[in-house]
Formats: structure tokens, C-alpha cells, sequence
């Protein structure tokens, strides 16, 4: 586990840490690649925490959500205590099974989906595979059907 301290920055509304490149030299080893994200786990202030590192304007950056740090927007400039290492484990989200076969009974949606970008096609399998009943699960891949045939809103989005 790599160890460091760091001064919480901001860009846009993101607060965010720079990891030291010895550190992220020593993580894309691990990780076996430099480029798209790269997943990782430690602690903040000996909290743990799941993140991923990613490349932004030039430069990788440990953004640092609420759930990491609390109030973490309104602590800009002061100094954490910060572990790290590559996260070998799987971060897959698995679609329902029920959002597959609707997808198969429906070949336009299905269509549609396919063409979306791999970070929208995340977006609504993540949304999906955290609701927490089959009532809520059934009622949000209708939508999402609906969504991808362009009849309504889903996930805050407009038509695809």
C-alpha cells in the first residue's frame, strides 16, 4: 500500500488530489497499462475507499467524492492522509436478466443500445443493477425501453 499526504484541489466542482509519479509509475506497473481508468482502493484518513484513477486535462487525478471524504467540496486546501494501491478485482456490473430479455424482445432498443457509448450503456446497466426491488427493477426497464426508442426520459437524459 502506497502511503502519502496531499492538498485537496478543485477543478470545476470535482476536488481532487495529485498522486506522486513514483506512486503512479508503480500503479500502472501493477495495473499493466497508463491509459483509461485504473482502478484502485485505500484509505483516506484511514477510511476506506474504492476509486478509480483517471487522466484529466494531462494530468491523473484521485477525484475524492462524499462518500470518500465527508464534505469534501467545502475542504479545498487542507491536507489528507492517502493510501493507495492497484485494485485487481473486478468492478464488471452484470445487466439484469430481465433488462437482457427485454432487450431481446424489443430488436430497435436493442439496436439502439448497442450503439451507445460504452459509457452510457454503463450508465443505465449501473442504474438498473442498483435498484433495490423487481417492482422498481420492472418499472425502470419499461422506461429504459422506452428511453431507447426514444418515447422518454431515463437517467436523466434525453432521447439517445
Amino acid at each position: 500500500m502506497h502511503q502519502f499526504k496531499a492538498n485537496i484541489e478543485i477543478i470545476g466542482v470535482n476536488p481532487f488530489v495529485f498522486v506522486p509519479d513514483d506512486i503512479l509509475q508503480e500503479i500502472f506497473n501493477q495495473a499493466g497499462k497508463s491509459k483509461g481508468t485504473i482502478p484502485i482502493h485505500g484509505t483516506i484518513n484511514s477510511k476506506p475507499y474504492k476509486q478509480t484513477l483517471l487522466k484529466y486535462s494531462g494530468h491523473w487525478r484521485l477525484y475524492i467524492n462524499t462518500t470518500m471524504l465527508k464534505n469534501s467540496p467545502k475542504r479545498i486546501g487542507e491536507v489528507i492522509e492517502i493510501s493507495l494501491q492497484f485494485d485487481p478485482e473486478s468492478r464488471a456490473i452484470t445487466p439484469p436478466e430481465k433488462f437482457i430479455l427485454a432487450l431481446e424482445a424489443n430488436t430497435n432498443a436493442k439496436q439502439v443500445f448497442e450503439n451507445l457509448s460504452p459509457s452510457k450503456k454503463l450508465e443505465i446497466i449501473r442504474y438498473l443493477a442498483n435498484l433495490k426491488t423487481e417492482q422498481t427493477l420492472e418499472k425502470n426497464i419499461v422506461r429504459a425501453i422506452n428511453f431507447l426508442q426514444g418515447k422518454e426520459r431515463f437517467v436523466g437524459r434525453d432521447k439517445p
